[in-house]
């Protein structure tokens, strides 16, 4: 069998580009291989180390190459792109991953199972036809308001509008055909949101780390779910910060020369899990009046100096710091740091 130290493979949909090395400094072997043929050529290598960005199928492959008994390490397509040497083409790219793989500082992204990316599945499903609603309804009331049927904001009010279209006797057949057709596009979007939440739920019921995120105050089965999904090994992380900087809660750096300048923050990393942290958070600013504890006091001493939006966002740092924690130590979430007054 051939024996190389570490190989680079560069992923795409119907052919895999490999860059093997044998030794430090020695000729690379490389090859252009078909997806069918990608099983056939890893079962004739001895066990090595394999370098992948962490991209479409990447965690499939990973599983796949770990069962043959090598050892994968995914990375942020980002963190790879520093040592392309010149131009841009599979051969460079799949060079720039193996030399990548070994450096000693850089960055890996767990193997995700199959389960927890199934998982993950129903939640980017679930957001997708949250979105679609949300078109649908927007569209529906723009249309409806030309003919001057209008009612106040909110999805909860999408029957009442119906209702007003279904009831004047001023609007064209033609428009109420449409509609019609709107209006049983939004129910079957509420239908299908129901079935995947209920799946969710399902999922988070299984899980013994869902559960244990489940305590903290503002985050649900939903958020819950989500996060010990998208995050198999929170050892990674080597500390709170670290994480809520994964989610691009914390501030962007342009520092230089001792001096410290801070700015909003990243807004990098997982957007979902950041935006429904964020979410979880405006929902305790609604109900801290009624609360006692450290967090509490914490939250309203920023409220006392900052606008609500930017508490909002600092409590959402505060929570993926929390939940971190939590997923790290196994320990259950300490309830009198809010609890109910």
């Amino acid at each position: 069998m051939k024996q190389f130290i570490r190989i680079g493979v560069d992923l795409a949909k119907n052919y895999f580009q490999v860059h093997a090395v044998a030794n430090e400094g020695g000729p690379a072997v490389t090859r252009k291989l078909k997806r069918s043929k990608m099983h056939e050529f890893f079962a004739q290598i001895e066990p090595c180390l394999i370098g992948m960005e962490a991209c479409g199928s990447a965690h499939y492959w990973a599983r796949e190459l770990e069962t043959m008994g090598h050892e994968v390490l995914l990375m942020p397509p980002a963190y790879t792109k520093p040592y392309v040497k010149r131009g841009k083409n599979d051969a460079v790219d799949a060079e720039a991953i193996c030399e990548a793989a070994s450096r000693p500082g850089m960055r890996f992204v767990p193997i995700k199972s199959a389960d927890q990316q199934a998982t993950l599945m129903l939640h980017k499903t679930r957001e997708l036809l949250v979105k679609q609603q949300t078109m649908s309804v927007n569209a529906l009331r723009s249309h409806l308001s030309e003919f001057g049927i209008v009612v106040a904001k909110g999805i909860g009010r999408v029957d009442e509008l119906l209702e007003l279209a279904e009831s004047d006797t001023t609007l064209p057949e033609i428009a109420k055909a449409a509609v019609k057709i709107l209006a049983q596009h939004l129910e079957g979007l509420d239908k299908s949101i129901d079935d995947l939440e209920k799946q969710i739920g399902r999922v988070h019921a299984h899980s013994e780390m869902s559960r244990l995120l489940d305590q903290v105050p503002g985050v649900g089965k939903i958020i819950a779910s989500v996060i010990s999904a998208s995050v198999p090994d929170p050892s990674v992380f080597k500390s709170g910060r670290d994480f809520a900087a994964w989610l691009g809660l914390t501030p962007r750096q342009n520092s230089s020369g001792g001096k410290q300048t801070l700015g909003g923050i990243t807004k990098q990393g997982n957007r979902y899990v950041r935006k429904s942290l964020v979410l979880g958070a405006t929902s305790l600013l609604r109900v801290v009046g009624k609360r006692k504890g450290a967090l509490r006091d914490w939250v309203v001493a920023l409220l006392a100096k900052k606008p609500a939006r930017l508490v909002t966002v600092a409590l959402a740092n505060k929570l993926a710091r929390i939940v971190w924690a939590m997923m790290k130590t196994g320990e259950r979430f300490r309830a009198e740091l809010f609890a109910k007054a």
